[in-house]
């Protein structure tokens, strides 16, 4: 079936780079820089990758095949797929279809694959679908809300999905289902915090962890606390409400957190719509996403917009945060224009990138702790309803749009708009250089004189493994961006909706934000989902210290000026391992967010 191969492992070895970060989670030492690109002599053709036999390359350590498609609403496919969940004791994939009028989990079979489905069209892409939704899980008939996370629990055979509420700072709910049989039922709804985007159950059954993010509405008036809930499990008995953990107790601390790398958005004294805001840190943080670690002691939480990470150790429901630092780009390569005619890699003294992770994961090695973060970064902007351009800035506004209303708060602008202090003197601060990258505008201008001395861009366009100090073990610094570069070509950095080419240039580049971790024999595999692009890059990351980079595949159309085919924006996945799997290999299951489609790849070793 589909496979896009690139270049023997004995080649990419010299794009790895590692970098180690001092106690308080700052800047780290860059590893070593490598080649400034693939020169498509190796299997790469500099377009859209070369297939090998039967869609394999026999020189890669991993054989990648898609065996299963299924499309959830081909009519408004956008948001049909997203988040994605396997039961492995029935072969069956759960997906949040929220596409519709109303929340509803579709249930697919995986018990088997009819390949010959799949068909390639001229341009490599599988558009068919061999996989049918069975049962459609109708959500509020007994929760009432907009569905955002699920997962699965093997022990118990439970499902919990994550509802928030309609009304912003109201309480969200996780409604858990009994899945031991051939229909689900429902059996309770347990309040949770404020729009909770992530749930996850501990490996042994006995918890439910979810992460509250807590956004604030349009124009600040309700800006509810981010918080951690956690629904304990006994002998199978789900209990009646949730322990919830908040930042209360770092709201005096913000100068401190700010100094250990965490970013807050610092609305607090501006007058918005007719109110003071007075944003406190418990307010300011946004809980993300969960992962467990392997003994079940620990949670690690994403902080994605704060630049942070949360502790949790479930021993004791005590917490610690920690500032994930910033990456320094004048040693790596980025293209920082969406404006400058193509691929045109720079490195630029004074740039730095906030990690922002959305997606983590967590392993074991040598029976430390390491955690896995897909680094997608993300701005701030909110909106709130009015009648015109006048009314919007007499509110307090800071300008006016007529589809998305009055612009109350925004945290990201050009680095043309900022005036940048002298060491900036060596570059050209337009559009067809750096001048087009959106960066923030709450740190750089380090004394407060109204020029930037440092530029803090959105996300860090990379995955990275940490310990479970903070300190960054490894970082993939510009490899995703170089390699799809040298597959892609003029398509680089396209967005996930158009074919435009380097169009997310200025804007986070491919965007990594799916993340899965996966054994596959003895090894350990990372799976980096790559939003705007399509693809899914893999990594060897069973020993943290010795990454290497393994292989890169997609089943996306890519001809300039044509409609998009194939699966577009990986959301969500779930990894499978051999023994659970239909077909006695391991899968990738992905959610593709635009294109609604669940695509199961399988994955074998050659």
């Amino acid at each position: 079936m589909l496979k896009r191969s690139i270049i023997a492992l004995s080649l990419l070895t010299i794009l790895t780079g590692c970098s180690l970060d001092g106690d308080d989670g700052k800047d780290g030492l860059q590893g070593e820089q490598g080649p400034a690109g693939l020169d498509g002599t190796n299997g790469s053709d500099g377009t859209n990758g070369t297939d090998g036999a039967n869609g394999t390359d026999a020189n890669a350590a991993l054989s990648i095949n898609l065996i299963g498609r299924a499309v959830l609403n081909a009519e408004s496919p956008e948001g049909a797929a997203e988040i994605v969940a396997y039961q492995a004791s029935k072969k069956r994939i759960f997906a949040i279809n929220s596409s519709g009028d109303s929340a509803v989990v579709n249930i697919i079979k995986a018990d088997s694959f009819d390949r010959t489905a799949l068909v390639k069209d001229n341009e490599g892409v599988i558009n068919g679908t061999n996989l049918v939704p069975e049962i459609t899980l109708a959500l509020n008939e007994n929760s009432a809300g907009d569905a955002n996370s699920i997962a699965i629990d093997a022990n118990n055979e439970l499902l919990a999905v994550a509802m928030a509420a309609d009304n912003t700072g109201d309480a969200g709910l996780i409604a858990f289902y009994d899945i031991s049989g051939d229909q689900p039922q429902f059996i309770k709804n347990v309040s949770v915090g404020a729009l909770p985007d992530m749930v996850t159950f501990s490996h042994d059954g006995n918890k439910v962890l979810v992460a509250n993010e807590g956004e604030p509405n349009g124009d600040y008036s309700v800006d509810p606390e981010g918080s951690i809930s956690i629904i304990n499990i006994t002998n199978g008995v789900i209990a009646d409400t949730a322990t919830s953990l908040t930042f209360t107790a770092y709201n005096d601390k913000q100068a401190e957190l700010e100094e250990l790398g965490i970013v807050f958005a610092n609305p607090t004294g501006r007058t918005i719509n007719g109110k003071l805001i007075n944003t406190t840190v418990a307010m300011d943080l946004e809980p993300e996403y969960i992962s467990v670690s392997k003994d079940d002691k620990f949670a690690y939480v994403t902080l994605q917009e704060n630049n942070a990470l949360a502790i949790v150790n479930l021993e004791d429901n005590s917490l610690e945060l920690k500032g994930l630092g910033f990456k320094d780009w004048s040693n790596l390569l980025i293209d920082a224009s969406d404006k400058d005619g193509g691929v045109n890699f720079k490195s630029y003294p004074g740039l730095y990138g906030m990690y922002q992770p959305d997606t983590i994961s967590s392993f074991t090695w040598k029976g430390a702790n390491f955690i896995v973060t897909a680094n997608e970064g993300d701005a701030r902007e909110y909106f709130f309803n009015t009648t015109d351009e006048a009314d919007c800035l007499a509110k307090g506004g800071l300008d006016y749009d007529k589809d998305d209303g009055c612009l109350s708060y925004i945290d990201e602008t050009r680095a043309k708009d900022l005036t940048l202090a002298s060491n900036f003197d060596y570059l050209n601060n337009d559009n067809n250089d750096i001048g087009r990258l959106k960066v923030t505008t709450v740190k750089g201008d380090e004394d407060n004189d109204g020029e930037y001395e440092s530029l803090y861009a959105y996300g860090a366009r990379s995955f990275t493994i940490w310990d479970s100090n903070g300190m960054v073990v490894f970082d993939s610094g510009d490899q995703i961006s170089r390699i799809t570069a040298s597959v892609h070509g003029a398509a680089f950095n396209n967005n996930e909706d158009e074919n435009a080419g380097d169009s997310r240039s200025d804007d986070k580049g491919a965007e990594p934000e799916a993340l899965a971790l996966g054994t596959i024999g003895e090894r350990t595999f990372a799976f980096i989902g790559l939003e705007r692009m399509g693809g899914i890059m893999v990594f060897d990351i069973t020993n943290p210290y010795n990454v290497t980079f393994q292989d890169y595949f997609f089943n996306r159309g890519l001809e300039a000026d044509a409609d998009i085919t194939g699966d577009l924006a990986p959301e969500g996945m779930a990894f499978i391992p051999a023994e659970q799997s239909a077909t006695n290999e391991a899968l990738l299951v992905v959610g593709n967010e635009i294109s609604g489609s669940i695509a199961v790849w399988e994955i074998s070793t050659n």
